[in-house]
């Protein structure tokens, strides 16, 4: 018997030494794999933010994206499961600032851009190694040779050249549009940025002058001297004997022009029915601008402060500006109802600002715009399409309907950053004036304005520089790359033409719109195909109270502490039994302490086993009712395997390992494989015939002890790894 088995099993000692194993022998590569692997199984890892440390839902994702290409690798598929980093850039930028602004009492401004970017990519680079090094801990069979970060030249040579393609065919644009601007960090942030916090508020229901007909209500009395009209719901018999009337009103001293409009948007149920339509501080409103070809007068600036009114207004936070319209509104006998409430307010998750939705000239994807190459078809067209004609299945496929819901109602992606990490847009401004050259005096006029360009351009023309860009591009639009840039695109290489699409991609439903629905927007604009065949989405893991996990209640689980602590095979068995596709999970030590006592199991069988076979035993192999009994239960998990029930297989495994053969079989033959005989040699073969397979099914999940009881069994000469799944 091996000496190991004689100790009890150690998985601090056993991890790192069976992970250095698998990297030495270049099989996470799909091109060193052995046999002649023709069908194709690829996965591109859901790349991580550069922002610190991985948690415990990285921990999930990465579990289940092992189990996957493990299974599909003994299953004799040529694998590629491709690793990667995620730049981040507003958070990654703005965790540094915050550092910065914490021991040195400085802003970015005062640094300048080269610094800031230098210290960013610093951080940055730290924070990627400690993440490739958890991954590792975890178990990931993943090809690094292969490993990608969005913010590299490759990258960033497939995003400058999107971004051309895109603009050329009058997808991107540049205008003045209403986004989520981020006062305190001064940018623009994408939906998926915004916390929205409930706070106490309260609802104002007033009129704008004695002589108004009609009250309207609001939380924000604030933005009341940038309404432009009134709108009511067609049918709202209230007050349509009003729609088409203007009103010249003067509201807390600023004159304001509104129109009654009647507008199907409107909820006639809420406060008076009657909406003050504010366009540059709503995206409802602002759409409803749209429609009603009103103006947009803008009454806050980028620092929440009021750009308009007088001196008791002009230059007030916005806060203070609500207190003074309030106080003006009883002073006038206009303020009808004050009710307690409580609101939803959206906030920036990095910075903690209240958003303000403010109309700023920023660069935009139009969502609408039909493309010729793609038979009229608008980018919303492409991402919808591939789900609904079941191209792409959603697991679960409950999803599919809130997939659809949001498609419908895109508005056109905000893809500008005001900060300085990032890929900076390609886009070079020609100075506003001309310097002749010599010879060119009468050709100034043909100078270009703008150039779109990865590198600095030069004006054939005249003397005069161009200025890139200050702006970066939203993280989304590189992200949105993934699964073909991480494949050499925009070349066309053999591993784009060997791995594309995807078979899968594995990630949190909370990004289901973010990211999904933008990677599928990009592959099927650039390639015109599908980035994925299936998406599979997990859910949230919570501690063992089913609270989400946070530093403010200090119940936070480190992977790594867990890795140490239980091994990391206990932590991947406890996020995975019991953890169905979609849905939020729980996990405690206590779980986790449970999956170490069934290594503890695997190890004693092994022990037992080895203990009282021969090793000529190995050799042979034998039918009978326990491998028929068994062969059904492969069969069984198999099925739950191609289906991604994960969540039933590893439960399966675990009770027919624990309770069938260690429980019933192995104790019902204890006394026989004693004796010497035709009908002991038969169990014997049958235990090492049931175990060795045991150990096959088991490996995606636990594949470190597994690997490492594989090199104990006489006569096995290859790794685990790369057996045959048994069928």
């Amino acid at each position: 018997m091996n000496e190991k088995l004689l100790k009890p099993y150690d998985p601090k000692n056993t991890e790192k030494r069976i992970y250095k194993l698998w990297e030495e022998s270049g099989f996470f590569n799909p091109d060193n794999l052995p046999g002649d692997r023709k069908e194709v199984f690829t996965i591109m890892m859901p790349p991580p933010n550069v922002t610190g440390v991985l948690h415990m839902g990285h921990a999930l994702m990465i579990t289940l994206e092992d189990i996957i290409i493990r299974y599909k690798r003994m299953q004799g598929y040529k694998t590629l499961w491709l690793p990667g980093t995620d730049h981040a850039a507003i958070a990654t930028q703005s965790k540094v600032e915050k550092e910065i602004q914490k021991k040195e009492e400085k802003s970015r401004h005062d640094l300048g851009r080269e610094e800031i970017l230098k210290r960013i990519n610093a951080f940055a680079k730290q924070s990627h190694d400690t993440i490739i090094s958890q991954i590792k801990v975890m178990g990931a069979s993943c090809d690094w040779s292969r490993e990608a970060f969005t913010l590299d030249d490759k990258r960033n040579l497939a995003v400058n050249t999107m971004f051309k393609k895109m603009y050329n065919d009058g997808l991107i644009y540049r205008g003045n549009r209403i986004i989520n601007w981020d006062p305190k960090g001064q940018t623009t942030i994408s939906d998926d940025e915004i916390v929205y916090e409930e706070r106490d508020s309260k609802l104002y229901t007033f009129k704008y002058s004695k002589d108004f007909p009609i009250s309207i209500s609001t939380s924000r009395p604030e933005t009341k001297i940038g309404d432009v009209a009134v709108a009511i719901h067609p049918n709202d018999k209230r007050y349509t004997e009003f729609v088409g009337k203007e009103y010249d009103l003067e509201f807390c001293g600023v004159p304001i022009h509104i129109k009654i409009i009647a507008d199907k948007e409107v909820d006639p149920e809420f406060g008076t029915g009657a909406l003050g339509v504010t366009p540059a501080h709503s995206m409802i409103d602002w759409e409803m601008a749209d429609r009603h070809n009103l103006p947009r007068p803008q009454v806050i600036n980028e620092y929440a402060k009021m750009s308009v009114g007088k001196e008791n207004l002009l230059g007030k936070k916005t806060i203070e500006a609500r207190e003074i319209i309030v106080e003006w509104l009883q002073s006038e006998g206009l303020l009808e109802k004050e009710e307690d409430i409580k609101q939803n307010i959206a906030t920036a998750e990095r910075t903690g600002g209240i958003i303000e939705p403010l109309p700023k000239l920023q660069w935009f994807i139009n969502v609408n715009k039909q493309i010729k190459e793609r038979n009229n078809k608008t980018l919303k067209d492409l991402m919808r399409e591939p789900f609904e004609n079941g191209e792409i299945k959603i697991i679960p496929d409950y999803f599919s309907k809130t997939y659809f819901h949001w498609i419908e109602n895109l508005r056109d992606w905000c893809i500008s950053r005001q900060i300085w990490y990032g890929h900076r847009i390609p886009v070079w401004y020609h100075e506003p004036i001309c310097i002749t050259k010599a010879g060119k005096e009468d050709q100034i006029n043909k100078c270009l304005e703008m150039i779109i360009s990865a590198e600095k351009p030069t004006c054939e023309y005249c003397d005069a520089i161009y200025i890139q860009d200050e702006d970066t591009l939203d993280t989304w639009f590189s992200s949105g790359l993934w699964t073909f840039s991480t494949l050499g695109w925009p070349e066309k290489t053999k591993d784009l033409a060997t791995f594309h699409p995807t078979d899968i991609l594995e990630t949190g439903y909370e990004i289901l719109f973010f990211w999904i629905a933008r990677m599928v927007l990009m592959s099927e604009y650039a390639l015109g195909e599908i980035p994925f065949k299936n998406v599979f989405l997990h859910g949230t893991v919570r501690d063992a109270k089913g609270r989400k996990m946070s530093k403010s209640l200090n119940n936070g689980i480190d992977p790594l502490e867990i890795a140490d602590k239980f091994g990391s095979d206990a932590g991947r068995m406890a996020l995975v039994v019991g953890t169905a596709p979609g849905t939020d999970s729980k996990i405690s030590e206590e779980k986790i302490r449970g999956y170490k006592n069934f290594a503890n199991k695997i190890w004693n069988i092994t022990r037992f086993i080895l203990d009282n076979v021969n090793e000529d035993v190995f050799e042979n192999t034998i039918q009978n009712k326990l491998t028929k009994e068994f062969d059904e239960m492969i069969e069984d998990i198999t099925s739950d395997m191609e289906n991604y029930r994960f969540h039933l297989a590893s439960e399966k495994i675990y009770q027919y390992i624990w309770h069938r053969f260690a429980d019933e079989i192995i104790e019902e033959t204890k006394e026989i494989i004693k004796t010497k005989g035709k009908k002991a040699e038969e169990k014997k073969i049958a235990l090492v015939l049931i175990w060795t397979n045991c150990l096959k099914i088991l490996h995606p999940f636990m594949p470190f002890i597994t690997e490492e009881i594989w090199s104990m069994i006489p006569n096995n000469k290859n790794l685990l790894m790369i057996e045959k799944w048994p069928s």
